[in-house]
């Protein structure tokens, strides 16, 4: 999960969004990289849940 989300924040905007914020706040770097990652896996949680598939739309 960690090496997908170094990945996801450099070409993933959802991602990018959540991670920038927090560094821009002080936040030591690990900790905005493993709160992103929590957020993914409530969203793919979540399709999982719905059975759907990725969606940028609705990613929020």
């Amino acid at each position: 999960m960690f090496m997908a989300m170094m990945l996801a924040i450099q070409c993933n905007p959802i991602f990018k969004a959540k991670h920038q914020p927090l560094l821009a706040a002080g936040k030591p770097k690990k900790l905005a990289l493993i709160a992103c990652v929590r957020k993914m896996i409530v969203i793919l949680n979540s399709m999982v849940r719905d059975g759907v598939k990725w969606d940028v739309n609705h990613a929020h």
